[in-house]
């Protein structure tokens, strides 16, 4: 029989993604990865953590004080899901600083890598460190003094400071002193030519605090750090002007409630107290770290290692060859599976459309994209060259508002119309409309894409880009643009289907041909990737699949809800996780359709974010020869047997076992698409 409270038919969101981030410090344990790739892993563990805290766990501890005292969708309380989400995150915490301060500390010294204190240094090291100290970051550390005229300074989230207690006259006094956020967190100091060494800033300041403090006892100093609420809020439907709104509430974060307070292991007793009553923190909550703060220190270190053979080795990405980006559209539709592929057309169809003296228009939206960004450049170029240009920037997108207000004010500026998004809703849709004159005719080009528009993300997450100058697409992408720029209901269209309103109801529909399928000719079957299956809506619908016999096929990266291989309720259901070089970030979708499958690519995960509270897209790929590559790389995916987890029956996640005929499905594709650098 079916299991039937929620607990027993879902794993809570919050632990999936826990679990999650338990596979990615596991690539960090791996002997097969290069070691400074291990490393990598280890600060993209710490980054993803502090996301974490920042928003999920703000949440729930804004609901548990709150008194809110409902289960979820999952079946668990907030004060009980709180208290789990502590006790996993002592068991990863535990795990993370073993990890790096065990098995692979050990490795970097075998190679003559090493972080040292600064206790640790040689004499020639020490008189490095300290002229560093005296001529860089003496002129730019501010000590700020707390006492009745002088309140606790704002630190912001993440912040990495020291807590010092001075003594004069009797008289005890408390300072903080930032740990300097200009010059990075790590110094490489001189070694031998076999040798790499660094030392961290807080170690080089510790040496040296006292010299900050003239004419005051050093009596005591800690080091600590924390991490605030990282929402924001706004009334969207009552602010006049949503730019200045969201503006406003991003300064805020710098204020914001803290949610976690770290301080080192020997933090002095005599400071914690006044410390946490300054930053209205309960004492008995700090947790204390038995190594560094902030281990994302270490992308840093990574990036200044340069040993090919402790890294991934390089390749270039494979260059669709083409004289003209609209002429090779109009040969026909093409897929671009990146990184292995380049993301440079994708440039080059805005880039060109800006220069196109046939171009009358483009209309784009941006979610993230990077700093010098080549994209938003020739956006700005077109609208110079009296293009009407149309970009809609999401300015929700979650920390990184800052950098997209900026872009939206940079893009105004160049004569472009900007859209801020809607009331209520989040733009996520990743999509290009070029209309061109050609012939005296009207033809529009279409790019729509599973990614963002971010030239730095596009060389590590994996994402599919299609380019189509089909009429149809043309038509449908159009109306999408008119619902989000004016006042429009998008009606279900030809080629694409939108969320909120369609999405979910049309997965649905598709799993309900499924199921007819396979009571009519036992050949139902579903195959879906994705980052995240969150909807326990959806989640329900793939219980009802299998239980009519649909075979189901999911790779899942990240958060995972159902449970597989349960009598009665997901026997036909089997769930992987690839965590391996490249973020997988592609959303691909098959439905057998009778032994005649559909394909479809989208924005969107099988999120409820993504049905309700979010503009997303699904479209179709119909050319056949599409249609295969993309059957291909979800075999592929599935084949893997190097980087990918299987789920268990009981939601546990466990590696497939290795052999001597070890398959990793994205090494495979960087072959199969380009031959590597050597």
């Amino acid at each position: 029989m079916p299991a039937q409270t929620p607990k027993d038919r879902f794993i809570h969101r919050d632990l999936s993604w826990l679990a999650f981030n338990e596979r990615v410090l596991e690539e960090a344990l791996d002997p097969d990865n290069p070691l400074a790739e291990r490393l990598r892993f280890i600060a993209i563990f710490a980054n993803n953590m502090d996301e974490f805290y920042m928003v999920r766990f703000a949440g729930l501890k804004r609901l548990v004080d709150s008194n809110y005292t409902q289960a979820d969708d999952f079946g668990w309380y907030p004060q009980d899901l709180l208290s789990e989400v502590k006790s996993r995150f002592n068991y990863l915490n535990k795990r993370f600083y073993d990890a790096y301060q065990g098995k692979l500390a050990k490795e970097l010294a075998k190679t003559g890598i090493a972080i040292k204190k600064y206790d640790e240094l040689s004499g020639e090291q020490k008189k490095f460190v300290k002229n560093y100290f005296e001529n860089t970051l003496f002129p730019i550390i501010t000590p700020m003094a707390v006492d009745q005229g002088r309140p606790l300074p704002v630190l912001p989230s993440r912040t990495i400071a020291f807590a010092a207690l001075l003594n004069r006259y009797n008289n005890e006094n408390l300072a903080i002193v930032p740990i300097p956020r200009a010059t990075g967190r790590i110094l490489k100091i001189p070694s031998s030519q076999e040798s790499l060494e660094f030392i961290s800033l807080e170690e080089v300041i510790r040496a040296h605090l006292e010299t900050l403090f003239r004419g005051y006892k050093l009596s005591g100093a800690g080091l600590f750090r924390v991490i605030r609420d990282g929402e924001i809020y706004v009334d969207e439907e009552y602010a006049p002007n949503l730019l200045r709104a969201i503006e406003s509430e991003v300064k805020k974060r710098s204020k914001a409630r803290v949610v976690i307070l770290e301080a080192e292991k020997d933090f002095p007793r005599q400071i914690l107290g006044p410390l946490c009553q300054a930053l209205e923190f309960p004492e008995d909550q700090v947790v204390t770290q038995a190594g560094d703060l902030d281990l994302t220190y270490l992308f840093e270190v990574v990036g200044q290692i340069g040993r090919p053979q402790a890294q991934y080795k390089s390749f270039a990405p494979a260059k669709l060859e083409y004289e003209n980006i609209f002429d090779r559209i109009k040969e026909n539709d093409f897929l671009l599976h990146l990184p292995y592929q380049s993301f440079a057309p994708t440039v080059d169809l805005v880039l060109t459309a800006a220069r196109c003296p046939d171009v009358l228009a483009i209309k784009m939206t941006l979610y993230r994209t990077n700093e010098n960004s080549g994209v938003v450049k020739a956006l700005m170029e077109a609208a110079k060259n009296k293009k009407q240009v149309t970009v809609l920037v999401e300015l929700k997108a979650r920390f990184d508002e800052e950098r997209n207000i900026s872009w939206a004010r940079d893009l105004e500026e160049s004569g472009c119309h900007v859209i801020y998004g809607l009331a209520g809703m989040k733009i996520h849709s990743k999509m290009t409309l070029v209309v061109r004159r050609e012939e005296g005719k009207i033809r529009r080009y279409v790019h729509l894409s599973t990614g963002n528009y971010n030239e730095r993300t596009a060389a590590v997450y994996t994402d599919a880009g299609y380019f189509t100058a089909n009429e149809d697409f043309g038509r449908d992408i159009a109306e999408v643009f008119n619902v989000i720029t004016g006042y429009s209901v998008l009606a279900r269209a030809k080629k694409v289907v939108a969320a909120p309103g369609d999405l979910r109801e049309y997965f649905f529909e598709l799993i309900d041909k499924e199921i007819e399928n396979q009571k009519k000719n036992k050949n139902g079957f579903i195959f879906a990737k994705m980052n995240s299956l969150e909807d326990a809506a959806v989640a329900e619908k793939l219980y009802q699949a299998s239980g009519a016999g649909v075979k189901i096929r999911l790779i899942v990266r990240g958060i995972c809800v159902l449970l597989t291989d349960v009598l009665g309720m997901s026997e036909n259901i089997e769930v992987k996780s690839v965590v391996g070089r490249f973020l997988e970030h592609s959303r691909i979708y098959i439905f057998g359709n009778n032994s005649s499958p559909r394909v479809f690519l989208a924005s969107a995960d099988w999120m409820r974010r993504n049905f309700d509270r979010r503009i997303e897209l699904l479209f179709e790929i119909e050319p056949e020869k599409l249609k295969e590559e993309l059957r291909f790389i979800m075999d592929t995916y599935w084949k893997d047997n190097a980087k990918a987890w299987t789920m268990s029956k009981d939601g546990g996640y466990g590696r497939l076992e290795r052999s001597s005929k070890s398959f990793n499905a994205q090494e495979f594709f960087i072959k199969h698409y380009c031959n590597p650098v050597e």
